[in-house]
């Protein structure tokens, strides 16, 4: 039907096409200029015609079906008893989902009126201006364009006016159909209004009471159901005779479906993965890829059938397939083929218990039948849960342990609310859990295979280029799924109802309704997965910057990934930010006006906060970098990290201390990497009064030379010097360019071989002695 209504529109507004002229040469040219876009729009109008009524004809047929199924929907909703809520609801929702339907594909008329009639106005004025054309003063060329163009003009004028006549016909069953359809969806809100107050609110009798008046309560079921299922029209689509026979086909299907799996995995799967795992697992294997069988069928049924039960029937029960299958799926990728048993048990009252609501939400099934069947299934359901909780509580995974102890939880809840009148609403939180037990699994199971994947392909060891897409499904897609799994899980609880706009309607209603800020449950779930988007374009960027620096300087990759780490951060976390405050509704004018009133305070407060971000973008610019050994405060270590306010070194002893950035500045730090990695090293010793001092130094120079050290530059030679006269000793020094990372081990090796050097030449290195004179 949009198909249709476009269309149309595009047709319309091409029969509109304004046709002027500019002013010419003279009058005779621009008469003659007139002529021939008169003539040419004419013979366009003239040319679309037959289309146009084609047409215009299938949007009155599109009105007329919309005018008939929305009386159609009329008939059924307005004679929905109250009682029957699976009924009214499905009533309601073909209402109201026909009234949006309508709502989002309206039609242009009124606009299309109101450019026709300007038309209409303009084309008069022009027929008017040519008709009051002195011709005395014009060509006989020019007279005879002149009555061509106010020929031209007057039938152009008149399909314009014939258009408009036909568009009031089209407007006026348009409005029809609208009214109808907005008088329909008001009253399906009021009912679904009154179903939301019997589910929350009112209740019913208790289920003591009912059992106290048990056999008043069992014949009025009986009437009820008998009044419900009895054959009234073979002709009808809802006959109870038509329903559960194509229930029964359904059910065909299924069997069907599990029969070509079972033949499938004895004959058809290859003997090489019929391995003892497979073996152990074959019947999870089997009841998983008969789901999923199953389910396809169920989706070709709905995508070929024009029935609306089946179309309902096959909605709901692809839901339900997907709750099992995700089950089986889940436990045959997490658990061996004994725990299996165990957890498949364990789920199998959930897993019942769904089968019979979606059962009872199919056929229909009154109210009073409902109050009286499900407290009780629901008791024994509860019962049985706890029992498998107690037999198979130490074969299955604390996760699946955890998740059951939630169903029975909620299992406990239902029952207090169906014993309390409550039915409803404890068919209602069932469905929910049920739901969401689907999506945790459904993300347990995709979060396992990436898990798997991940292993496999050594996804941990690869390069950015090759993970982005991992990481985005795993860092992204999960979160986002847990986090929308609550909303989802409940707007499918409350499809089970065919209250889903009125769950929708409460998720996008603004808890917190201020003019500066505007808080609902997709707001703030909108804006928390953002923060996961906007993380991982965060560490992604980052990962594919510092592959970019390795390639291509290696050794100053680890400062300048630093560098652009803070400002990705900045920019991403600052959109993230700025984007937030859009969706919350937060005024950026009352934003400015409440840090405007704090901007002084925090200034003072900020006040070395700025001083050491302005210091760390002046290290960060090059003066040290990531890798750099640095002195500081007589601490001597390498640096690790360097951010806008803080500097982190790892010192020689292995101890890791942080540096605020204005301390480096004013405690003039010293960079000792930047001589290339060697600092001058000074060591201190003697010889004996008497000692050629020059052949000395020469002689320990010589020595250092000989000893070819890695540690040493080879590229400045050692250097011994006199120092001062000592009270036992002439005083020297040898200066030695050595690596600083390895500065400690270098001087003592220089010092051991002072010490031979000496030694092998009888040198005598003097050493403080005291005599002592015993009387």
């Amino acid at each position: 039907m949009k198909k249709h209504f476009l269309l149309i529109t595009l047709l319309l507004t091409c029969c509109l096409q304004a046709m002027a002229v500019l002013k010419e040469k003279n009058l005779e040219q621009t008469l003659s200029i007139l002529r021939t876009e008169l003539n040419t729009h004419h013979r366009e109008l003239s040319m679309q015609s037959v289309s146009n009524k084609k047409q215009a004809e299938s949007i009155r047929e599109q009105l007329i079906s919309i005018l008939k199924s929305s009386n159609q929907n009329s008939l059924m909703l307005y004679s929905q008893k109250q009682d029957y809520v699976f009924d009214l609801t499905y009533a309601c929702h073909e209402a109201t989902e026909q009234y949006q339907s309508f709502q989002r594909a309206q039609l242009p008329f009124k606009t299309f009126l109101a450019n026709n009639e300007q038309d209409i106005a303009r084309y008069d004025s022009l027929i008017g201006s040519l008709k009051k054309m002195p011709v005395m003063m014009l060509s006989e060329q020019s007279k005879t364009d002149r009555n061509i163009c106010l020929t031209l003009a007057t039938n152009i004028r008149n399909t314009l006016v014939e258009n408009r006549e036909s568009t009031k016909d089209y407007i006026h069953i348009y409005e029809m159909a609208e009214q109808h359809l907005s008088n329909l969806n008001d009253y399906a809100n009021q009912r679904y209004s009154d179903i939301q107050r019997s589910i929350f609110k009112n209740g019913s009798d208790d289920y003591f009471t009912l059992l106290g008046k048990l056999s008043k309560i069992f014949s009025q079921t009986q009437e009820t159901v008998i009044q419900k299922y009895r054959s009234k029209n073979k002709h009808s689509q809802w006959d109870s005779r038509f329903i559960f026979g194509l229930f029964l086909i359904i059910i065909f299907y299924g069997i069907v479906a599990s029969i070509i799996n079972v033949i499938a995995i004895k004959y058809l799967v290859p003997k090489r993965f019929k391995t003892e795992e497979f073996m152990k697992k074959r019947a999870c294997i089997g009841m998983a890829s008969t789901t999923i069988t199953f389910a396809v069928i169920l989706g070709v049924i709905r995508a070929t059938s024009d029935q609306n039960f089946l179309i309902m029937a096959s909605d709901l029960l692809v839901e339900y397939a997907w709750l099992l299958g995700v089950i089986l799926i889940s436990l045959l990728l997490r658990l061996n083929a004994q725990q299996i048993k165990s957890a498949f048990r364990i789920y199998s009252p959930l897993i019942v218990i769904g089968f019979i609501v979606i059962s009872f939400r199919i056929i229909l099934i009154p109210n009073e039948l409902v109050n009286l069947l499900f407290p009780f299934i629901l008791l024994v359901c509860s019962i049985w849960q706890w029992c498998l909780i107690k037999k198979h509580n130490r074969n299955i995974p604390r996760s699946d342990m955890f998740y059951t102890y939630i169903s029975q939880a909620v299992f406990v809840s239902s029952v207090i609310c169906s014993w309390s009148g409550y039915t409803l609403l404890s068919v209602q939180m069932l469905i929910w859990w049920i739901m969401q037990l689907t999506y945790i699994l459904t993300i347990t199971c995709v979060r396992r295979w990436l898990n798997l994947y991940a292993e496999r392909h050594e996804m941990e060891s690869r390069p950015i280029t090759d993970k982005w897409l991992y990481h985005l499904i795993y860092q992204v897609g999960m979160p986002v799924m847990g986090v929308m799994s609550v909303m989802i899980s409940l707007y499918w609880a409350a499809d089970v109802f065919n209250l889903s706009d009125l769950c929708w309607s409460i998720f996008s209603m603004n808890i917190v309704d201020l003019p500066n800020i505007k808080l609902s449950l997709v707001r703030v779930a909108v804006v928390v997965s953002l923060w996961f988007a906007f993380s991982y374009i965060c560490s992604t960027v980052m990962d594919f910057l510092r592959l970019h620096f390795e390639r291509q300087d290696p050794t100053t990759s680890d400062s300048r990934t630093m560098m652009g780490k803070n400002i990705i951060q900045v920019v991403v976390w600052g959109s993230w930010f700025l984007l937030s405050l859009s969706i919350l509704g937060i005024s950026f004018t009352w934003l400015m006006v409440v840090s405007g009133g704090l901007s002084t305070g925090i200034g003072f407060a900020s006040k070395d906060i700025l001083e050491n971000i302005y210091y760390g973008i002046s290290l960060m610019t090059g003066r040290i970098k990531v890798g750099d050994l640095i002195e500081c405060d007589g601490i001597r270590g390498k640096v690790a990290s360097i951010n806008y306010t803080s500097t982190l070194i790892e010192s020689l002893d292995g101890s890791v201390i942080a540096f605020q950035n204005s301390q480096l500045f004013t405690k003039n730090y010293k960079n000792l990497t930047r001589n290339h990695g060697y600092a001058l090293s000074v060591v201190f010793f003697g010889v004996a009064y008497g000692s050629n001092i020059k052949e000395v130094c020469t002689m320990v120079e010589q020595a250092i030379i000989d000893l070819h050290h890695p540690g040493i530059d080879a590229d400045r030679a050692p250097k011994a010097v006199f120092v001062d006269f000592g009270d036992s000793s002439v005083n020297l020094k040898l200066l030695t360019w050595v690596e600083v990372l390895k500065q400690g081990a270098v001087e003592s090796d220089i010092k051991t071989c002072i010490y031979d050097t000496l030694n092998s030449h009888q040198i005598e290195i003097p050493f403080p002695q005291v005599e002592v004179k015993m009387k």
